[in-house]
């Protein structure tokens, strides 16, 4: 009776075991874009919104469109030396009679369209001449930049280069767009040539901001992942935060710390903002950098150990969001009170969030969480201390949107060509946008400064 008693807790204890273990997978895979680092885009099923209004049936739904009560915007008018032809619409004298007399007012309205011909073309010719004794013809020599301009001009090209990069525009689009809209017939292969003109156009200033970055004091860093010809790469991005800094991408096989040596070099002097992935951890060791963990990742790791089964190890999770909350509630608050004040109830709040993270129990994924603030907690609160840090990664990840989408349109690259056009022309477009500059003027600044051998546009801003 005693060895059966024996042999089924020891099943029990088994299959106990082996429940937790399933309880453990079930809960991983229930991963959101909410408890990891997944994309929203992974979410298959997401719960439904909770309804707005709930308990208020019967109230009218508030229409589309501007509100009562709020500040109207209307679009400014062209200014009169922007206007080529004004006609006028008046009554005659006649037809006005004695009671309403003309004012030297207008009641105006502006209309804007394309002229029928979208381009001109220019022919420039060079005489022939044949020598009288031998026979040869020469020709007199063009000007540099129209040889190497070729059949597209320096504007045309850079609409083409802005149609491929910014509109993620394929070959054949480009080709029927010119095609049917300007009535212009270019083969793939001529644009081809023109987008490969804009990328050796872009690279000195592209050069010009990998050159740069060592410098910086401050910048946030990802990557994500790139195909090629079915191999998978990595694009990595590196954001100098405000209007005066800039971003820029580099597509590499590799994902690990010898990419961030290779850019930033072997020892950095600045702060990196960035996710707790090992290659960033690796770099801190190996090069002595600082770093500003992002919070927004942590947050949803412990959000995850709120969903598991395991009531010690929830517990633990919700208490430590709760010191999370607290501490943000903080930092909004910095410009509502004195600096003392301030950074006195920031260290209380900081303090009571590494003592309950590092009380963790003695669970696998609790535990995890702990040894992050146990080996990096000053690199997790770097961002109260140092101005310019943000606690989070978001603005470098903000700048992927626009690159993930390209990648999903154009099914990424095939060779260097491809790979160093994306890397110059994600940087042209991310960098414009921060510093409120035309990319499509840059491109062709770009373009017409290569043409002619002139000093290119830099990308760098210059200083207010």
């Amino acid at each position: 009776m005693g060895e059966r008693v024996a042999m089924l807790e020891q099943q029990l204890a088994a299959a106990l075991a082996r429940i937790e273990q399933l309880e453990k997978e079930l809960a991983a895979a229930k991963k959101n874009s909410s408890t990891s680092s997944k994309p929203p885009s992974s979410d298959i099923v997401k719960p439904p919104r909770p309804v707005k209004n709930a308990g208020k049936a019967g109230r009218k739904k508030r229409r589309c469109g501007g509100q009562p009560g709020h500040e109207r915007h209307a679009r400014k008018e062209f200014p009169p030396e922007e206007v080529k032809t004004a006609f006028v619409y008046e009554w005659t004298e006649e037809s006005l009679g004695t009671e309403w007399e003309p004012l030297e007012e207008f009641k105006t309205l502006q209309q804007v369209d394309l002229v029928p011909k979208l381009f001109e073309v220019t022919e420039y010719r060079a005489r022939l001449y044949r020598h009288r004794v031998t026979g040869e013809v020469i020709a007199v020599p063009l000007p540099e930049e129209l040889v190497r301009g070729g059949l597209v001009g320096p504007r045309l090209s850079a609409l083409i280069a802005y149609q491929k990069g910014a509109c993620h525009m394929s070959y054949r689009v480009i080709e029927t767009f010119l095609k049917d809209v300007l009535q212009l017939p270019l083969s793939t292969g001529q644009i081809a040539k023109v987008v490969g003109k804009a990328s050796d156009a872009l690279a000195a200033g592209y050069d010009e901001l990998l050159f740069a970055l060592p410098n910086q004091q401050v910048m946030n860093i990802d990557e994500t992942g790139h195909p090629e010809n079915g191999d998978r790469l990595w694009t990595w991005g590196f954001h100098v935060p405000g209007a005066q800094g800039f971003t820029a991408f580099h597509i590499d096989p590799s994902r690990g710390s010898d990419v961030l040596k290779a850019i930033l070099g072997e020892t950095f002097e600045g702060v990196i903002g960035c996710d707790y992935l090992s290659a960033y951890r690796k770099f801190l060791a190996d090069a002595g950098a600082s770093m500003q963990f992002c919070w927004a990742h942590l947050v949803r790791d412990v959000k995850f150990l709120t969903t598991l089964t395991d009531a010690v190890t929830r517990r633990y999770g919700e208490r430590l969001l709760d010191a999370i909350k607290k501490l943000f509630h903080v930092w909004h608050r910095r410009d509502q009170m004195p600096e003392e004040r301030w950074r006195r109830e920031a260290e209380q709040v900081k303090t009571s969030l590494l003592k309950t993270a590092r009380r963790p129990p003695q669970r696998t994924e609790a535990v995890n969480i702990a040894n992050r603030f146990r080996k990096h907690a000053d690199h997790y609160f770097r961002f109260l201390a140092t101005p310019g840090v943000e606690p989070t990664n978001n603005a470098m990840e903000q700048r992927f949107r626009f690159v993930i989408i390209d990648r999903k349109v154009t099914q990424g690259t095939r060779g260097t060509t491809g790979r160093g056009w994306c890397e110059r022309i994600w940087t042209v477009l991310a960098t414009c946008a921060q510093q409120g500059r035309s990319a499509f003027s840059f491109l062709h600044d770009s373009i017409l400064a290569h043409l002619t051998h002139q000093p290119p546009p830099s990308l760098l801003a210059a200083s207010p």
